[in-house]
């Protein structure tokens, strides 16, 4: 399968503006709109809606994948660099909410893993300036 198989549906879901839209909200402190699912992708498993399961990575070698993808991992980085801007001022909870800061720890979580160590560092760092170092145990226990 080809990553455009695999990952078109994330794609299409963060173009038209919804990235840039995403990224405005974060530099805003404040998460309006509903792109968690496939702006910061978990695992599959934790989530029950419709969105969950339509944007769960399978394995930690498809979330591999799409840290290597030429659009979605730059894209990942970026969004992840943008909720570090917050560290030490506002949390996580303040600026996506309580479920979807639930979701970006999964994500973190998932990733921090599945980068190359060079690329995994912002995750972790993420992890740490949010959670204080603590992953997300259901995201371990599916890898």
């Amino acid at each position: 399968m080809s990553s455009d198989d695999t990952f078109g549906h994330f794609v299409k879901a963060q173009d038209g503006g919804t990235y840039e839209q995403a990224l405005e909200e974060i530099a805003e402190g404040e998460k309006k709109g509903h792109w968690m699912w496939f702006i910061f992708p978990q695992i599959d498993g934790l989530g029950t809606s419709a969105k969950a399961k339509k944007y769960a990575l399978a394995d930690l070698d498809e979330a591999r994948a799409y840290c290597q993808h030429e659009e979605l991992g730059p894209r990942l980085f970026e969004a992840t660099e943008a909720m570090l801007e917050w560290a030490g001022t506002m949390s996580a909870e303040d600026i996506l909410g309580d479920v979807d800061a639930m979701k970006f720890r999964s994500s973190m979580t998932l990733f921090e893993r599945a980068c190359d160590d060079e690329d995994s560092q912002v995750f972790a760092d993420a992890l740490e300036a949010f959670y204080e170092g603590e992953r997300c145990p259901l995201t371990q226990e599916r890898m």
